[in-house]
């Protein structure tokens, strides 16, 4: 079901839609081919003015398109889009939140893709960075000149100096934004509304973790007043995820340690590890539903860091377990990437698609008929996304588990690393689904 189909839900935290969401994650930079880095000498270094947008270039944002009908086929109802607003480099250093990145397209792109995707069923998600902006944007600029936009930034009294200015994890071309000024708060909320009002319906709330909760208690209640169907997580990598929530008012924030548990489970045959994170998933659920995931664009693919028949069963964890789940593009076809600690370094974990889904390897064919067994199944039983999971069963290398939904409902998932990786999920009055990966 779609945003326009179901309203709000007023016994639980968030829009009743969300309970049917399964999202797909794109990073549009990185997926459509665009140029990330300028080339030598045409620099983006702090104070260099980035080049110029080349009026030619073409509204990549199209090239999604082709890709939607897959996203269907999959079985999500979701698209969650990585940054598409102008920026310098990668997208997390914003230059205009108003504006979609040239190297992307336009507005008018940007609308044809919310029309495609309102056409098939599917929300649409935007990645927001209002931790930071970018050393370029005009706003910034306007601040180290002297001009009253210093409010909007944290500045020490010898403004103007290069280090006179906070910044986001010691990159200088990210200065940080001034969560106390009531200015950052209106900019926030003016391009929640703004890009809300021309289709988008939930927000990725970039670096949240590094954002005080009482600034988005502050900025959501009026923007939800506006669009009450919108729903908005927040990347909280570690720390108390239940007071996180309740302080700030987000819906849901992303599940770091149910994707650590799964993988080093995996990785390291010790199942013991994610018995302990699913009671805390537990503790989760009774508080918000969380968003979880075993691959987005900011870590290693799960196929590299576990092999790809361990891959197979990380998904039917993520699947069979409470939440909202999100799969980043190309995991469902086992692609493969290690994040690097270098510039660069992620590319491998961002590469561009075919031109449509056509173009895919037949290689990948098996795990994305995993994927849509399992979204299927996840699809049959609702319920599942607010289910809680009783251990029946543990050793490091078995781990058997029963998925409990609010009015009895229950699954069987059996996960088995030895002598080879293999999962079983039974359901009531369907036949067993075997999973044997090939090794």
């Amino acid at each position: 079901m779609s945003p326009d189909q179901l309203g709000t839900s007023p016994s639980s935290r968030g829009p009743a839609w969300v309970d049917h969401a399964i999202w797909w994650q794109i990073y549009p930079l990185g997926a459509t081919g665009a140029p990330i880095r300028p080339a030598a000498g045409e620099g983006a270094s702090p104070g260099e003015a980035p080049s110029a947008p080349d009026p030619e270039a073409p509204a990549r944002l199209d090239r999604l398109e082709p890709w939607l009908d897959y996203a269907v086929e999959l079985g999500v109802n979701g698209l969650s889009l990585g940054p598409i607003f102008r920026s310098a480099t990668h997208g997390y250093d914003t230059t205009d939140h108003f504006a979609i990145d040239p190297r992307l397209g336009d507005d008018a792109a940007f609308d044809r893709l919310a029309e495609a995707c309102r056409r098939r069923g599917l929300a649409l998600m935007l990645d927001g960075v209002f931790n930071h902006v970018g050393y370029d944007h005009p706003l910034f600029q306007a601040a180290l000149a002297g001009g009253a936009e210093r409010e909007l930034f944290h500045f020490a009294e010898s403004a103007g100096a290069d280090d006179s200015y906070a910044v986001f994890e010691g990159h200088g071309s990210l200065p940080i934004l001034n969560h106390d000024s009531p200015e950052t708060a209106r900019l926030v909320g003016d391009v929640m509304n703004h890009w809300l009002d021309r289709g988008a319906t939930a927000w990725r709330l970039d670096a949240a973790y590094a954002v005080p909760p009482a600034f988005w208690a502050r900025v959501l209640p009026a923007v939800r007043e506006r669009h009450p169907s919108a729903w908005f997580m927040a990347e909280v990598i570690h720390g108390d995820y239940a007071g996180i929530v309740e302080a700030s008012g987000v819906d849901s924030l992303t599940q770091y340690e149910l994707w650590k548990a799964v993988w080093s489970s995996l990785n390291d045959a010790n199942f013991f590890e994610l018995d302990w994170c699913l009671k805390r998933h537990n503790e989760f659920m009774d508080a918000f539903l969380p968003a979880t995931f075993v691959g987005n664009h900011d870590v290693t693919r799960i196929a590299s860091r576990v092999g790809p028949s361990k891959a197979a069963l990380a998904v039917v964890i993520l699947m069979t377990v409470g939440g909202v789940p999100s799969i980043y593009y190309g995991d469902e076809q086992a692609f493969t990437g290690v994040k690097r600690d270098e510039i660069g370094g992620d590319d491998e974990i961002r590469p561009p698609l075919p031109t449509a889904p056509e173009g895919l390897s037949p290689l990948g064919a098996p795990m994305l008929r995993l994927h849509q067994d399992l979204i299927g199944l996840r699809r049959r039983h609702p319920w599942l996304v607010r289910a809680r999971t009783e251990i029946a069963g543990l050793t490091d290398e078995h781990l058997r588990y029963d998925a409990v939904g609010e009015q009895g409902e229950r699954l069987r998932v059996e996960l088995d690393l030895v002598p080879a990786p293999r999962a079983v999920v039974i359901a009531p009055g369907e036949a067993p689904l075997v999973i044997e990966p090939p090794r």
